[in-house]
């Protein structure tokens, strides 16, 4: 391959393992919070809780670290919220994860207003591990082994979460909670605060994701840079069919189409950037009308458990 086109393919892959991870981190919490039963279309408003608290703690500490701890915190606590609404006292999922959302955007872009006002501050470089001989490979290495620890982190959390799903107790725990509360709550344990934790991971790996967007594919905190990438990483959890490597293959393909507008660019193609901001979403539908009879979802998703109903 001559030199442009190694050009292309890199910038190709590497803004889509960029733009992908976010995706990667939101739709694995989604699964999570699915297989326990409970739709969380919060989401998006927990992405950019994390995105804020986490740009706004690493800019304050000058520590990426500690931002994305503050991002996955943030997310985890309006986790707790949609918990405690919908978990405990068994509210509509849909209607307060809307409302979740809707709160975030306006708290966040409020909180950026009174901090920074109309500045847009921007971070410093990020730390990559490069992989020892695997980073030098044409293409694959700089885009794929030469990245932040939270990439490759996000990654391996992918087997770690096949393994809990398949192999252990707590699997077992979160199937139940989602297809047969009544026998799990049977069986002894409880099934409230099950699902509570399982909401609260999600929270906690959407808050990681939107620390990421904010700290790592951007640099710099804006008002609304989710951008509906929240309800991406749904569709990708409900397509996935509890498999959490469909969960990575489906954001790098979203991913791949986020990132298409730096590669045309390195083309030297002049395309209007609404258009290529419209990919991802064309993609959705497409991706919805091949695949989405066939996605599998618990039998309880959604629904409020209460002991002895039926």
């Amino acid at each position: 391959m001559d030199l442009f086109t190694v050009g292309f393919l890199t910038s190709l892959l590497l803004g889509a393992v960029t733009a992908g991870v976010p995706l990667l981190l939101a739709g694995l919490g989604e699964q999570l919070s699915e297989k326990a039963g409970v739709l969380n279309i919060g989401l998006e408003g927990m992405m950019l809780s994390g995105g804020y608290l986490g740009f706004y703690v690493a800019w304050q500490s000058q520590s990426m670290g500690l931002g994305l701890l503050a991002g996955g915190l943030a997310g985890a606590l309006t986790g707790g919220l949609m918990a405690l609404l919908c978990v405990w006292w068994r509210l509509n999922q849909i209607v307060v994860g809307i409302a979740i959302t809707l709160g975030a955007e306006g708290a966040t872009a409020l909180l950026h207003y009174f901090q920074f006002s109309r500045t847009y501050p921007r971070l410093g470089n990020i730390e990559s591990w490069a992989i020892p001989g695997l980073s030098n490979i044409p293409v694959l290495g700089q885009a794929l082994f030469n990245q932040p620890l939270i990439i490759y982190l996000a990654v391996l959390a992918v087997p770690l979460f096949a393994m809990i799903y398949r192999g252990t107790l707590a699997g077992l725990y979160l199937q139940a909670a989602g297809d047969k509360p009544a026998a799990l709550d049977a069986a002894g344990v409880n099934v409230l605060r099950t699902r509570t934790l399982a909401v609260l991971i999600t929270g906690l790996f959407a808050g990681l994701g939107g620390a990421f967007m904010s700290q790592v594919g951007a640099g710099i905190f804006v008002p609304f840079m989710t951008q509906g990438n929240g309800f991406i990483g749904i569709v990708l959890a409900m397509l996935a069919r509890g498999k959490p490597l469909w969960v990575l293959a489906g954001a790098l393909l979203f991913g791949c189409c986020l990132s298409m507008t730096t590669a045309l660019q390195v083309l030297g193609v002049d395309v209007p950037t609404d258009v290529i901001q419209m990919l991802p979403f064309i993609t959705v539908m497409l991706v919805l009308l091949l695949f989405g009879r066939r996605a599998s979802l618990p039998a309880a998703l959604g629904a409020p458990y209460i002991r002895g109903a039926r």
